[in-house]
């Protein structure tokens, strides 16, 4: 059997899992898929990793694009992502609604987990800056070095998770409350392309085609993003 080898955002996961099941089924290809967080994926390709195919932020696959690593001509934008909140389940869920309302839930939180490595959890370091509560937020958080911050609900750790709502999805045992006020965020988006040095161009490029075909459309809706 054809192999395809795959790095992807873990923002696209759950969708992946699902995905490259049914690609494999209808192609005969199968794809060898390896999920961690942008940067951390970007680090591995400067090392030399090598991959057929890459799924990372718009801004990682430009910096890819622009060092000459990922074909310009394949990149094809996949799925937005909004970052959101989570409780474990059961719980509560307090109003977040706006941004009064989040300042409220997240002060009274006795730990926030969010992540150092994902492309969420840069977003909501700059956002409690901006709001003016980083010191207090940050002196109860759970930093959560690469993985899941939902995990930290399950584990007790943690009240109130922060990532994309894609990821907070992957975790067993919680409830996603909703998306930070929209007014606040700008939502990450996910692209693909294919690597210059691709082994498997052929089978590559199929995968993409696929990716970005409306039949997707459903999957990425179920697990948390917008195509």
């Amino acid at each position: 059997m054809d192999k395809v080898r795959m790095l992807s955002t873990l923002g696209l996961m759950g969708a992946m899992r699902s995905l490259s099941a049914a690609f494999e089924t209808a192609s005969g290809i199968h794809v060898d898929a390896d999920f961690a967080p942008t940067l951390a994926l970007l680090k591995r390709l400067r090392a030399g990793e090598a991959a057929d195919l890459v799924i990372l932020t718009r801004e990682g696959l430009g910096e890819m694009i622009a060092e000459g690593r990922v074909i310009a001509d394949s990149a094809a934008d996949l799925a937005r992502s909004y970052v959101g909140l989570a409780v474990r389940a059961g719980r509560p869920h307090p109003d977040i609604s706006s941004e009064a309302a989040l300042r409220t839930a997240l002060r009274a939180a006795r730990s926030v987990a969010y992540s150092r490595l994902g492309a969420s959890g840069v977003y909501f370091a700059q956002l409690i800056v901006r709001m003016g509560i980083a010191d207090d937020i940050n002196a109860r958080a759970t930093i959560v070095e690469q993985g899941f911050t939902a995990e930290r609900l399950v584990s007790g750790e943690a009240d109130l998770a922060v990532q994309q709502i894609s990821e907070l999805k992957q975790v067993e045992g919680i409830e996603v409350i909703g998306p930070v006020p929209l007014d606040l965020q700008t939502p990450a988006v996910f692209s693909a392309g294919r690597m210059v040095e691709a082994k498997q161009a052929g089978a590559a490029d199929r995968l993409l085609r696929y990716l970005a075909s409306p039949e997707v459309v459903p999957v990425l809706r179920q697990s948390g993003l917008e195509p």
